[in-house]
């Protein structure tokens, strides 16, 4: 499959910018998947259980914002 993508001039700069950066904004949305996963699933002794309990509420809210734009990190 090919596709072409087509931005005109400066004033489509940033938009031509956003399109070429996906790859990395899923990058970096699976590394803070994965950081939340690992705070929430394997909790150090001292960490205080509202703490991992947050990282848990936040790593699905991240899914759900994600489902949301019908996006996956898979």
């Amino acid at each position: 499959m090919k596709i072409t993508i087509e931005f005109d001039g400066t004033e489509e700069q940033e938009e031509a910018r956003t399109a070429l950066d996906g790859w990395k904004w899923k990058l970096a949305m699976w590394d803070l998947d994965q950081e939340l996963r690992s705070k929430s699933k394997y909790p150090s002794d001292t960490d205080d259980p509202n703490v991992v309990e947050a990282y848990y509420k936040i790593r699905e809210e991240l899914g759900d914002i994600l489902n949301s734009y019908n996006l996956s990190l898979d």
